[in-house]
């Protein structure tokens, strides 16, 4: 089927919503024994609550047209350990801009090359399994091993593999896409997954449901658990349930957000939680990607900040049958990248160049039209294209980079002819070209961009690692992947990349050189970081001790900065504002270090 215009409006509107809470706060979390859980769900309904989600230890419910605080007014009773605000949470895609045509052929995403991916085999012998929370899977879509994916439906939301919009297909289609000739291929091809289906019609959930989904996820057998959601706030009951999580050996992966501030996004923002933000794919910051500070109550803390980063735009993956658009473009038979914009069709033509397309020109009359970006409107060019009797339009862009674009949602697009964006790096072999072919279609492959797109990329790689190293904790792997991501953006750790961008082959060497711990620590080598500023410089002055032999290699970030005389200290700078690790090891050793130490700027 093809999604119709409005529902392309809704859905990019839900998606940029980011963080933000879209119901009202009638809905609370009642922590109880489950010794005692029926009497505090009889009370529940005996005050006008409808439950809707009993788990271990608590129940979710609703109490429609009431405050928080006026239901906790009324559940006064000795056997309820706590009653708090149920939490909005959302998908986090920040736009889905459909193109590209894998169904006939297997294409890799530029984020497997970017991050690695593609230089590590996936052990399914390991039995690691990632727990998809989201939208559900779709199951027309034939890119996934689904004899190895099982799931579970949630209170109201419908079956687990039949989708809630394209996310979560998307999602999942990132982490474990198969290695099946069509389509894309995810960071782990065919690993097992559990679903979870979260969201409600309307496209979004709350922190119970969450908590509860870590439950399931549990239950499951499941490794890892990737969520590309989140909303404001924190409560217990959802850090509890990813702790506990954690605390058992798993790993627990989330999205920072999308709305391109400092602010904590939760589940993210919980210590137990691995924060991911988005990059692109010139390694460059998302300006989407959220960024929220590692210092909270006076202490830094870098499990609440961005830990690392993935590509996250302009991701190509899995879509429910028919729901994303196709476009293909060649040029003198040669294939080009190219971007959807409007008018589903196919043209092949010959080619006519119109510059920027500010007027009517007979000479494109029966031919595709090449068209400069700039001076008016994609929409205008199109039409002016279309008027002259053009046939199909490209339009090329001006700067580095594929040009994404629309001609005017409903009725302010009034052209008809097939229309797709080119990347400037092709400009002048598509102006030389003599003839040119466009198609626009439905597809089962798409675009999406958000720290969505980044998490899931971040759970597939962290479950490719751990299928090679299988006797690793999830908090052990989560370690290998800051240890190894290669730094980006301000040198050293940053409060947007975090360490950097994720690396599966030098995470997977890094443990195989230094086993599951990341290499031992030499207890009589000791350690101490004291910040510093001359003349509106930052430093960081290292003081160390017993260490034997006569020159030490110290490591900031996990790279080693310098082999230095051992005498016991060393100023390191000037630095840029952030957080750094540092440990200083005897020299040509990777083994007889000191522990790792962090300080902020």
């Amino acid at each position: 089927m093809k999604i119709s215009k409005l529902n392309k409006i809704s859905f990019a509107t839900l998606m940029t919503l980011g963080c933000t809470t879209v119901a009202a706060a009638d809905r609370v979390i009642i922590q109880v024994d489950n010794a005692n859980k029926g009497i505090i769900t009889a009370l529940t309904k005996q005050l006008g609550g409808e439950v809707k989600v009993d788990a271990d230890g608590f129940i979710a419910a609703q109490f429609n047209g009431r405050s928080v605080d006026e239901i906790k007014g009324i559940l006064k009773n000795p056997h309820i350990k706590l009653v708090e605000e149920d939490l909005v949470r959302k998908p986090m895609a920040l736009f889905n801009d459909d193109a590209g045509d894998p169904m006939q052929q297997q294409i890799t995403p530029y984020a497997v090359y970017q991050s690695q991916a593609n230089q590590v085999q996936f052990n399914p012998g390991a039995g690691i399994k990632v727990c998809v929370i989201d939208s559900g899977l779709d199951q027309s879509n034939p890119d996934f091993n689904w004899g190895s994916i099982t799931g579970d439906n949630d209170s109201g939301t419908g079956n687990w593999n039949v989708n809630g919009g394209p996310h979560g297909t998307h999602v999942a289609g990132t982490i474990g896409a198969a290695d099946n000739g069509v389509g894309v291929i995810g960071m782990a091809p065919g690993v097992p997954m559990h679903i979870i289906k979260v969201f409600n019609a309307e496209g979004w959930g709350y922190s119970s449901d969450l908590a509860y989904a870590a439950q399931k996820c549990k239950n499951a057998g499941s490794d890892i658990i990737s969520m590309s959601l989140g909303g404001g706030g924190a409560n217990t009951t959802e850090s509890n349930a990813f702790k506990t999580f954690t605390d058992a050996g798993g790993l627990v992966i989330a999205a920072a957000g999308n709305d391109g501030n400092n602010v904590r996004s939760y589940p993210a923002g919980y210590p137990s939680v691995m924060m991911i933000g988005a990059n692109d794919n010139n390694n460059n910051i998302a300006d989407f990607s959220q960024f929220p500070s590692c210092t909270a109550n006076g202490k830094t803390d870098e499990t609440i900040c961005v830990e690392a980063t993935a590509g996250g735009v302009d991701t190509l993956s899995t879509y429910p049958a028919d729901m994303a658009t196709s476009a293909t473009l060649s040029a003198n038979g040669t294939p080009y990248a190219t971007s959807a914009m409007e008018n589903p069709g196919t043209a092949s033509a010959a080619t006519f160049f119109m510059g920027t397309a500010e007027a009517v020109n007979s000479g494109a009359a029966g031919k595709i039209c090449m068209i400069d970006r700039g001076v008016i409107s994609f929409h205008d060019k199109v039409k002016n294209c279309q008027n002259s009797g053009g046939v199909g339009a490209v339009l090329i862009n001006n700067t580095a980079g594929m040009l994404y674009g629309t001609l005017g949602e409903g009725s302010a697009n009034t052209t008809s002819i097939p229309a797709v964006g080119a990347a400037f790096e092709d400009r002048t072999a598509l102006l030389a070209a003599t003839t040119a072919s466009i198609n626009i279609g439905t597809s089962d492959y798409g675009l999406m961009s958000g720290t969505s797109m980044a998490t899931p990329a971040v759970s597939g790689i962290a479950a490719l690692v751990w299928s090679n190293h299988p006797s690793c904790t999830g908090t052990q792997i989560r370690n290998a992947l800051k240890a190894t991501a290669k730094d980006s953006g301000a040198a050293g750790k940053d409060v947007y990349f975090g360490y950097g961008i994720v690396q599966a082959a030098a995470a997977h060497q890094y443990l195989t050189t230094n086993g599951c711990g990341g290499g031992a620590t030499t207890p009589g080598i000791s350690l101490t970081l004291q910040a510093f500023t001359s003349k509106g410089k930052r430093y960081v002055d290292l003081t160390w001790g017993s260490a034997t032999t006569s020159s030490v290699d110290l490591y900031r970030n996990n790279v080693k900065v310098l082999t230095t005389t051992n005498d016991g200290a060393h100023r390191d700078g000037p630095l840029n504002r952030g957080s750094y690790s540092y440990k200083v090891c005897e020299a040509a050793s990777t083994t007889k270090c000191s522990a790792s130490t962090s300080i902020s700027l």
